[in-house]
């Protein structure tokens, strides 16, 4: 029989890897649309957050240290986003986005990215994003080790290519691979 103690262990070191709808709120309270409607588990957190025009991967613990580690810049723990932009995404823009970006907050690590054709996995978002007659679109993918407020949209919009869908598929060594929208593991 396990003992209190490490009952409380074993959840403390519980992982919980959401997929983030569109539109939800990347807390347990608050807004009406967060993620008490997805996510039955006391005492969990999210480890980063995402914010409520983003979709993907948002890994949740109990473990106060080990969130801090998952989330905090100095751990340099890589992030990968798939971004949909207006227009067709250049190599020079894509250049910028690898040596870093000056923002408003300073400038960005330096990043790996890379044009990227769109995922063929890819569910629908509800709502759509907004569609131009005239204007394309096109991907890229991005690997960040930081975690500014919106960044890789800053970093998107800086270059010229306004994001219009940005998606997290990898933080660290968690992936989004086989976790339905809304659902967790």
């Amino acid at each position: 029989m396990h003992s209190f103690v490490e009952q409380k262990l074993s959840m403390d070191n519980e992982i919980v890897l959401f997929n983030k709808p569109f539109g939800v709120l990347c807390q347990f309270s608050g807004e009406s649309n967060n993620l008490s409607n997805y996510i039955d588990i006391k005492n969990i957190y999210p480890a980063g957050r995402l914010d409520k025009d983003s979709e993907g991967l948002v890994v949740l613990t109990g473990n106060g240290k080990l969130q801090h580690q998952i989330s905090h810049p100095k751990f340099n723990k890589e992030k990968i986003y798939i971004v949909q932009v207006e227009g067709l995404i250049t190599r020079q823009a894509i250049d910028s986005l690898c040596i870093g970006v000056e923002l408003n907050d300073g400038m960005t690590k330096t990043a790996r990215a890379r044009m990227i054709d769109e995922p063929e996995w890819l569910w629908n978002r509800d709502p759509p994003i907004r569609t131009r007659k005239n204007i394309p679109t096109s991907w890229f993918e991005i690997n960040i080790t930081e975690g500014r407020n919106r960044q890789v949209r800053r970093m998107s919009a800086k270059v010229g290519f306004p994001a219009l869908r940005l998606i997290r598929t990898h933080v660290g060594e968690w992936s989004l691979d086989n976790i339905e929208l809304g659902k967790y593991k």
